[in-house]
């Protein structure tokens, strides 16, 4: 492929008119013989090249040309794709100096998946070194001196700004639903172990989920209905109970849901303004005609952000250890921090720390026994100001440890102009019951806010 078969660089005036609609919406236009599979591709490439200057989303850009004829429940719909997820065709590094130029040999297991429905891979999306701590240079398209949040930086924003129909991450802390959050986007963390994370680079095996980012509700419930899967060389894998979901209808609500209010033991660092979203949010749930009722969680479930700490350092230093002794320069105080904590733990902490996680997860089952889900913060509230910190993932945290799904919707803006939104959580394997809550939570609240940066 030689450089000028490749599509011209467009102005952003130029791509207006053919800003990508969601996943649904496009499938939709290529029914409606508005827009074939191979324009919807080739126009998103055209908006990630534009991109780059201002939001620096992406590691590399596809230099391949779409099919015009993909076919698939997903035929030509433009996702990015993390650089923690290996790419046959595209750079994969990690986000590290370390893995620079490294272009794998195969795809990973859902990346594979996503082309086999006919999706194209836009480009790979930057994430933080190896979905860690250690920031890259993307910013938020809602104001460019604020954080996108991460690690699935690149992902949120190049949902949000435009350049995508959707896109795919990973969560072991906050790393889909904060960026979803800052970003304005829908975020999905679906129960840990429903996407194969074969070729996805661990972080923490016992903590990494593979997510999605999408424009609405409808499109992360039917992008994941035909993503769940397992494959043998993922240990942790557990199938999901299949589900569908129709194109022209998405995601059907549930009537008159049941919500749990949940404030975790970190609820006193969100802001005034992320706390008022909620609580205003749970006023127009219930007047619509859902039960919101406060719940507490047991005193047990304190020990959650300990307990995720040592499943990270601990997995976290078995995988990067040998990095950080061979190249001790090219490895972040980020990632060396993680090693040195995981290599002092005794392996009883450890051992304690994952009976926990299952027993906590039981518990949680039954303390939602009389509801659909929970709603609670997705983050400390909008994303701050700066690239050189991603945010804070502790209100993501206790969910990531029990595995359980999660979903971030926008509801508003700061006074900055930036998003706020509420995150959903549900018992696990409850994926399809929290989509219909969701679904349902979004036809009350809308959003309908315009990124200022738009492609």
């Amino acid at each position: 492929m030689q450089k000028s078969d490749l599509p011209a660089s467009p102005s952003r005036a130029s791509l207006a008119a053919t800003a990508p609609s969601g996943i649904l919406d496009g499938l939709r236009q290529q029914r409606a013989g508005e827009m074939s599979p191979g324009g919807l591709a080739r126009d998103s490439v055209a908006r990630a090249q534009a991109s780059q200057a201002v939001l620096k989303a992406f590691t590399c850009i596809n230099p391949a040309l779409p099919d015009a004829a993909a076919a698939g429940p997903l035929a030509g719909i433009p996702f990015g794709v993390k650089d923690l997820m290996a790419t046959a065709d595209m750079v994969t590094a990690n986000g590290s100096r370390i893995h620079a130029g490294h272009v794998p040999a195969a795809d990973a297991w859902v990346v594979a998946r996503l082309r086999s429905l006919g999706g194209f891979v836009t480009g790979k999306t930057v994430t933080t070194e190896f979905a860690w701590r250690q920031p890259g240079p993307t910013c938020n398209p809602w104001n460019t001196a604020h954080t996108p949040g991460g690690s699935s930086s690149g992902s949120a924003a190049a949902v949000a700004a435009g350049v995508v129909s959707a896109a795919l991450g990973t969560q072991t802390l906050g790393s889909v639903i904060r960026p979803a959050a800052f970003c304005g986007v829908v975020g999905m963390k679906p129960s840990r172990g429903a996407i194969a994370r074969t070729g996805v680079h661990p972080l923490s095996g016992s903590m990494d989920h593979v997510g999605v980012f999408a424009r609405s509700v409808s499109d992360a419930g039917y992008l994941l209905s035909w993503l769940i899967g397992t494959d043998a060389a993922d240990r942790h894998g557990v199938p999901l109970p299949a589900f569908s979901v129709a194109p022209e209808t998405g995601i059907v609500p549930l009537e008159k849901p049941r919500f749990a209010v949940m404030h975790t033991t970190v609820f006193e660092r969100a802001s005034p303004a992320q706390k008022a979203v909620l609580a205003s949010a749970a006023d127009a749930l219930r007047t619509a005609g859902a039960v919101v009722e406060p719940v507490e969680l047991p005193a047990a479930f304190d020990t959650v952000w300990t307990d995720t700490m040592t499943l990270i350092d601990a997995e976290a230093a078995v995988i990067y250890g040998p990095i950080c002794d061979r190249y001790p320069e090219l490895v972040s105080a980020h990632v060396h921090g993680l090693v040195e904590r995981g290599r002092q733990l005794r392996a009883e902490t450890y051992l304690q720390a994952h009976d926990r996680q299952q027993a906590l997860r039981d518990v949680f089952t039954q303390v939602l026994h009389d509801y659909d889900c929970v709603l609670t913060l997705p983050a400390a509230g909008e994303a701050p100001r700066g690239l050189d910190d991603t945010g804070d993932g502790s209100f993501c945290t206790p969910w990531s440890f029990l595995g359980v799904p999660a979903i971030t919707m926008p509801v508003t803006l700061s006074e900055n102009g930036l998003p706020l939104g509420v995150q959903l959580v549900s018992a696990y394997r409850n994926d399809l019951r929290l989509l219909r809550a969701a679904r349902w939570c979004e036809t009350v609240l809308g959003f309908s806010a315009a990124c200022p940066i738009h492609y």
